[in-house]
């Protein structure tokens, strides 16, 4: 029964990227405002149809320009994201190559930087900076890789300098970076705990399809998103100190709400 309901989302899915991969590819074309709604449609019938629960504590501030540090676990997390707000994402340049998923990344207006290359941080900065100063929130898993969902690897800066590059680009004098932790905490209504985490958590050598499949077949996922208080960032502030600061509250957000201590505010519809 549970493979069937699969097949039936997973189809349901296919007829809903087709449909609104066109449109989403027009407006990227000629720049129309729409290019930042459509993906968030197709992430939210994406949820329903994984059978995600998102439950929101706090919110993303309306500040701008903002860039969103978050911990980061599974692909299921660009979803998880993406179906609450219009979000764009900084992701690895090997993304931009993979099958399917590199096509959503792109039409996801996604910023691609290769981590082997420092000198491409300088270019991909700039590039982050003036999608911000245009008003998109961008969001970047900071660690620069994906964890076991247990735990919060150490933050990069490197990156979080976009938000000073961006002082330069616009108009505005202040930016804005602001932490966010994600949990996956419930898998059937059920505490999902360390071993059953794996369920969810991609990373490392793991077959994608294979890992898809069974998180889709399975369903039932709660996952808790608590936003941290935005931090106004001035061209004086230090960019190390700035990184440790956002771990260090990612990581606290994120073993309470793995512990079961966030009160459940807001579910997604």
């Amino acid at each position: 029964m549970a493979a069937v309901r699969a097949v039936c989302s997973l189809a349901a899915l296919t007829l809903v990227t087709l449909v609104l991969i066109p449109p989403q590819w027009v407006a990227m074309k000629f720049g129309w405002r729409v290019q930042r709604q459509l993906p968030l449609l197709w992430h939210k019938a994406a949820s329903r149809l994984i059978g995600l629960r998102v439950h929101q504590h706090g919110q993303m501030t309306t500040d701008r320009p903002l860039l969103v540090t978050s911990n980061h676990c599974s692909w299921l997390d660009i979803v998880v994201l993406g179906s609450t707000k219009p979000l764009s994402f900084i992701a690895k340049s090997e993304v931009a190559g993979w099958p399917i998923f590199g096509l959503f990344a792109k039409l996801q207006r996604t910023v691609f930087v290769n981590r082997q290359k420092r000198t491409d941080t300088g270019r991909v900065a700039q590039q982050i900076a003036e999608r911000m100063t245009q008003g998109d929130a961008m969001v970047l898993f900071a660690e620069g890789t994906s964890s076991n969902g247990n735990e919060v690897l150490p933050f990069r800066s490197a990156l979080v300098g976009a938000v000073h590059h961006a002082m330069n680009v616009g108009e505005e004098e202040v930016a804005h970076v602001q932490p966010l932790s994600i949990a996956y905490t419930r898998l059937q209504g059920l505490p999902m705990g360390r071993f059953w985490r794996a369920h969810v958590a991609w990373y490392g050598d793991m077959e994608l399809a294979g890992h898809l499949w069974a998180v889709i077949k399975e369903g039932g996922l709660d996952v808790d998103l608590t936003w941290g208080d935005p931090m106004p960032i001035e061209k004086a502030t230090n960019r190390k100190r700035l990184t440790r600061d956002l771990e260090d509250q990612v990581r606290t957000m994120t073993i309470d709400a793995l512990q079961g201590n966030l009160p459940k505010q807001k579910e997604l519809a």
